[in-house]
């Protein structure tokens, strides 16, 4: 890779480098890159290619650049990703918010007719706790019990419940889904969100570097068949949620007949389905009667 400084060849070199090693979109990346190594806005990188940055941020741009090369995810580079249009701290501690995990955020909202209420929400499997946090953030009177079995993730979500100012509506418990609550009063919850691991114990192997490299495989492993989470958590829902209340559950692909089927079989109303940004089906809603 070339010494030189000057932005045009930085991000030429980053470009190149990041497209051998199948990185989708190398451009946007090598900017990112810049943008954080170097402080350089992107309106210097257009409009002043030309320009050269110290060497200390040249040697900082490609050492990022190295161990994005190595599929190390940029949000962990940049370290945050936005989710619903805010910020959220991500380590490889926890999943990385996705685009598509907003189908489920979307769906809570437009089953809710009044957000002023004083709903109580959980989230089992918080991780960065990006839904719950969300969810809280849109409506100011709720109180959120945030879910993890991985203290390293509970951490994660508590710092992001401080920086969104959060902190004092939520109660982070680590266990095991129901059993985290033993020292609550767990009964009458409005809303419970989750999004538990799902992918087939045999298909992780087969997913991106990002993912498989980077990503916690406990929030990751579903089991045999994908399924194992949904088994343990639908007599739990169905435990917890408050008569009428909303359960919203995020699902992998071609699941929703099987997971359907346990909340079903657990005691819970079909609520209907929510879709992803591809169209298939991601989210599916259920209600206690």
């Amino acid at each position: 890779m070339s010494a030189s400084t000057r932005i045009a060849d930085l991000l030429s070199d980053g470009m190149k480098a990041l497209k051998n090693a199948g990185v989708e979109a190398p451009a946007r990346e090598a900017r990112l890159l810049l943008g954080v190594a170097a402080g350089v806005t992107p309106t210097i990188m257009i409009g002043f290619p030309e320009r050269s940055v110290d060497v200390e941020s040249a040697e900082k741009f490609r050492a990022l650049l190295a161990r994005r090369v190595a599929r190390e995810p940029i949000s962990h580079l940049l370290g945050m990703r936005e989710f619903w249009s805010r910020p959220f701290a991500v380590s490889r501690d926890v999943l990385d918010p996705r685009p598509d995990s907003e189908a489920l955020i979307q769906a809570v909202f437009d089953e809710l007719y009044d957000r002023r209420r004083d709903y109580r929400i959980i989230d089992f499997g918080t991780g960065s706790g990006c839904l719950l946090l969300t969810l809280l953030a849109e409506l100011p009177a709720a109180r959120g019990w945030a879910v993890d079995l991985s203290p390293a993730a509970l951490k994660i979500a508590q710092r992001n419940a401080a920086s969104l100012g959060l902190s004092a509506r939520v109660a982070f418990r680590q266990g095991s889904w129901d059993a985290a609550l033993l020292a609550d009063d767990p009964a009458g919850f409005d809303i419970i969100v989750s999004n538990p691991p799902y992918i087939p114990s045999a298909d992780i192997a087969g997913l991106e570097p990002e993912v498989v490299r980077y990503e916690p495989h406990l929030a990751l492993d579903g089991g045999a068949d994908g399924l194992t989470a949904y088994r343990a958590l639908a007599p739990v829902i169905a435990r917890l949620l408050a008569p009428g209340g909303l359960a919203a559950i995020e699902i992998g692909l071609g699941q929703g007949e099987s997971v359907r089927a346990l909340m079903l079989a657990a005691g819970l109303d079909d609520a209907g389905t929510a879709l992803d940004l591809a169209q298939r089906e991601r989210c599916l809603l259920f209600r206690k009667g």
